[in-house]
């Protein structure tokens, strides 16, 4: 088994980074018996993880790149982790519209095979190349749930009904949705159930090696106090600042580095009444996506740009905005203009340095690197997609075993997270129990806290019988007993952490409802956390 824990501060495995990455490892660490601390030095996905497309999808496009075993693990895992997490997980259709325009970016494989042995296309991508790439989609990853691929007839069809008149074909696929930022926040709240140690707002400020041991000086951004955690191995995956940590907190002489890619997103009021989703490709060979997105809106994206320095938060530029507005326009008969972005959010991918020519070509893959060469060993996360993370936590725990032999097989595949333990097809019966047991709910707000909680929302209600009972009302359907339970179980601080993190309420809310509660949040929080403790 793995090591005892022979001393209060020390343990076996310290985790720097509350991103997916690093809360996904620290859940699958504990459930195999390892004593696990994590610290993140903001917010649970306060970075990259709260800002992707919110996809778990296999990567259609990675394909013209031969990754196909990243495709194939990301395909399988789509529905793994839908039967763990059917709240905040759901499938959703693709529609991929074709025109003789669609060209491939001219560095991918793909493209560079044919241009030798096709050069009549000239660079463009034709319609049996999708769809012999859909039949792979479609058969790598072993689909149970899923639907395959079809062809739609725009012409007829209410997916062609807000497309521009040329586009007359289709191909309509499967992924899936995921609230990202709950994932992580879920898979750290199971961790803490399962022994982990948890500390959000705590910030590394070095780590060295001493007697075969990591000593890690951390400090509590909120008191300031700082602390020295003791551990066997150190887990670096602090995403856009894991080289910042390799070189600066660790100063490990390590020739591994991260490339910084920064991706970029819209939301724009609703632009059409169905539930599909479109994957549009551009005549840069680049492609992007148009989603649904929380009821009322339209998500588009992404951008691939380098991003230089991972302390500049990154934003989308205008420069990004206007591409993925034109991008769209090129497909939509509706015309999109800047005034009609209501949000935009940008993230960095922390991808591992392969020395590609263009952010775009940058592998998704992840890579994971051991360093033992000063005694205790650290294991540093490089790349990876929200998709694979559990396979990334179990690749990680392969290299943790080498230095504990006796670690337990891998467990996490199809066990459900906080909320999610009921079947995928059984969510509208979910939503249809709350709104039976809790009648004063309106539809909107009983689907979105099934939503977000699963079979956990109840005990955010209570003994409620109307939304009196709820305690102040902050707008939007939100009520105090759900702030409440997410300070005391969710790592919740902020309005910032709940209104765009924990949900996205911050689409609905105003500037001044959400100073409102930020300012109840900040003068409540003892006495929250206090009862909580009692």
């Amino acid at each position: 088994m793995p090591h005892s824990q022979t001393s209060e501060d020390v343990r076996d495995l310290f985790v720097i980074g509350g991103g997916i990455n690093g809360c996904g490892i620290a859940r699958d660490a504990v459930g195999r018996g390892l004593t696990v601390t994590l610290a993140e030095m903001s917010d649970l996905a306060s970075a990259t993880s709260s800002a992707s497309t919110k996809l778990f999808h296999g990567g259609l496009r990675y394909l013209e790149y031969f990754e196909v075993r990243l495709v194939r693990e990301a395909l399988i895992e789509r529905e793994t982790l839908l039967r763990a997490m059917p709240h905040i997980s759901w499938p959703m259709r693709f529609v991929l519209p074709y025109h003789n325009d669609m060209r491939f970016e001219g560095n991918t494989p793909t493209s560079k095979l044919l241009n030798v042995i096709m050069p009549w296309l000239k660079g463009r991508r034709p319609a049996w190349l999708i769809r012999f790439g859909l039949f792979m989609y479609d058969n790598l990853g072993g689909r149970k749930i899923l639907p395959a691929t079809s062809t739609v007839d725009l012409r007829s069809g209410p997916e062609g009904a807000p497309l521009d008149d040329k586009f007359a074909k289709a191909y309509e696929y499967s992924d899936c949705w995921i609230e990202d930022s709950r994932l992580v926040v879920l898979n750290a709240r199971d961790a803490v159930a399962r022994g982990a140690q948890i500390m959000t707002r705590t910030k590394v400020i070095k780590a060295e090696r001493v007697d075969d041991l990591w000593e890690v000086i951390i400090e509590d951004l909120d008191t300031n106090e700082t602390k020295v955690v003791r551990a066997r191995m150190l887990i670096n995956a602090a995403g856009p600042w894991v080289g910042d940590i390799i070189h600066q907190k660790l100063r490990v002489n390590s020739t591994e580095d991260v490339r910084l890619v920064r991706g970029s997103h819209i939301v724009t009021r609703k632009l059409y009444d169905h539930d599909k989703c479109y994957f549009f490709q551009g005549t840069d060979g680049r492609i992007i996506f148009a989603i649904p997105y929380e009821t009322d809106f339209t998500l588009i994206g992404t951008t691939d740009a380098d991003h230089e320095d991972p302390s500049v938060p990154p934003i989308c530029t205008d420069d990004e905005r206007d591409y993925l507005i034109d991008f769209a326009n090129g497909y939509f008969k509706s015309t999109i203009k800047a005034e009609d972005v209501v949000w935009s959010y940008s993230g960095v991918r922390p991808l591992y340095d392969d020395g590609a020519s263009s952010a775009t070509a940058a592998t998704r893959d992840y890579t994971l690197k051991v360093d033992n060469t000063g005694g205790a060993p650290v294991l540093n996360v490089f790349g990876g997609k929200i998709t694979t993370y559990r396979r990334l936590a179990e690749s990680a725990m392969d290299k943790v075993k080498a230095y504990f032999p006796d670690l337990p097989d891998k467990w996490t595949a199809g066990v459900a997270l906080p909320g999610g333990d009921f079947e995928v097809s059984a969510f509208d019966i979910k939503v249809a129990e709350l709104s039976h047991d809790y009648a004063f709910l309106t539809p909107t707000h009983a689907l979105r806290l099934v939503r977000a909680y699963g079979t956990e929302a109840p005990a955010i209600l209570g003994t409620a019988q109307s939304y009196t009972d709820l305690g102040k009302d902050f707008g939007a359907n939100l009520y105090e007993a759900e702030i409440v339970w997410l300070m005391r179980n969710e790592f919740a601080r902020t309005a910032e952490d709940v209104v765009w993190r924990r949900s996205k309420l911050g689409l609905r809310l105003s500037a001044d409802q959400i100073s409102v509660l930020d300012e109840w949040m900040q003068a409540n929080r003892a006495d929250v956390l206090r009862k909580d403790a009692a």
